[in-house]
């Protein structure tokens, strides 16, 4: 379970980053919301305690429990849909156990990158069979269906890319990816065209209002302002910060967030305050921060120990760029306004700690890196 481990392969710059993203984010939300700032003190502490005890624990012990870490998450997300579900704004995904509320589907992110990880290392040499790949699907489509029903169109659209990045790590063939592709484009291309059909078909007949309104806003913010005032106001608060900021819980009348045009701004568009109060050099610094932390989890990857490690690895730091580039996106109106956190920063404990969860067996792959590689 435990093992001696070298303290030279202590990752200590990946942790480092971690925690000058989780104080700027502390700062940022004691900003956009002063009430929530202790909560998340407190659950940044808490993560990085949870991390460091799990960096030092053998994650091939663990993964043989790996289908019990999946029938767990089933269990869980089935959860939500009992008298234990809480609803909050037209969705059911958290579950509320007397002062306790947490999101499964944050967890279910984790759960199943390590469950995936410890499945195509077991079948490694099948990867690009049939069967392997049939069950693979129908493996992520079942708490992907619990997640989509919630409903939880961003969470859904994560894990489907979360897992096709971590078969093609797994060694899914090329030409299957290049085949996939040759299908996928396209067909997004069309489930969008359809979705924003004014008459009802297949596809917008399967969303929420709420979600088709976004999407007429992303595409047509001048005739839908009252959809997309959120974000034109996050483009104009980013915009107005300039280079350096108009300084952290500043008085300024013409402040975006202290005139509360911006509801959620200490979970959705924390990306936002920080442009508005920390101006170009403070989104920069996040930026770099979380790049840096993508790319040494994949460097980490690379010299594994073995295929579940390397899936690990990649899945997190994947994880972490996709929903890095997807808030600051939504934060900038390149993209449709999803409601995915800014890891390590957007206040939400269930997201915070699962993310040092993972990231804790992140650090414990960096321990039993490669021996021939000269660096343990």
């Amino acid at each position: 379970m435990f093992k001696h481990y070298k303290i030279r392969n202590f990752d200590i710059k990946l942790v480092l980053m971690m925690i000058a993203l989780s104080v700027i984010g502390c700062f940022a939300i004691g900003s956009a919301e002063p009430s929530v700032q202790n909560r998340q003190i407190f659950g940044v502490i808490a993560g990085i305690v949870i991390m460091l005890f799990l960096a030092f624990f053998d994650y091939s012990w663990l993964l043989k429990l790996y289908w019990l870490m999946y029938l767990g998450n089933l269990g869980l997300l089935a959860l939500i849909f009992t008298g234990l579900g809480d609803s909050s704004k037209g969705a059911q995904r958290w579950i509320e156990i007397g002062s306790f509320r947490f999101q499964p589907s944050e967890i279910a992110k984790i759960l199943l990158i390590l469950f995936f990880a410890q499945f195509i290392m077991k079948y490694k040499g099948k990867i690009n069979t049939f069967r392997v790949i049939a069950a693979s699907i129908v493996l992520i489509l079942i708490p992907w269906i619990l997640i989509y029903k919630q409903p939880d169109l961003s969470t859904s659209i994560v894990l489907i890319v979360i897992f096709c990045f971590i078969m093609f790590i797994g060694g899914v063939s090329y030409k299957l990816v290049a085949s996939i592709l040759l299908v996928a484009i396209p067909s997004i291309a069309i489930v969008f065209a359809l979705a924003i059909q004014p008459e009802k078909n297949f596809i917008n007949s399967h969303l929420k209002d709420y979600q088709l309104n976004r999407i007429f806003a992303y595409i047509d913010p001048e005739d839908y302002p009252d959809l997309a005032y959120q974000q034109l106001n996050s483009v104009t608060a980013i915009a107005s910060g300039q280079l350096n900021g108009k300084g952290y819980k500043n008085n300024e009348v013409t402040s975006v967030k202290n005139a509360n045009f911006l509801s959620e701004s200490q979970t959705d568009f924390i990306f936002t305050v920080i442009g508005e109060e920390f101006g170009f050099k403070g989104c920069v610094v996040v930026i770099v921060l979380l790049m840096g932390i993508s790319l040494e989890c994949m460097s980490i990857a690379r010299r594994a120990k073995d295929m579940a490690g390397t899936i690990i690895a990649a899945g997190m730091g994947g994880l972490i760029a996709f929903q890095t580039f997807t808030n600051i996106g939504v934060a900038t109106f390149l993209l449709p306004n999803t409601g995915l956190p800014l890891p390590f920063v957007s206040y939400g404990l269930t997201s915070l700690l699962s993310t040092y969860i993972g990231m804790g067996f992140v650090l414990n792959v960096r321990f039993q890196v490669r021996r021939q590689e000269g660096v343990c």
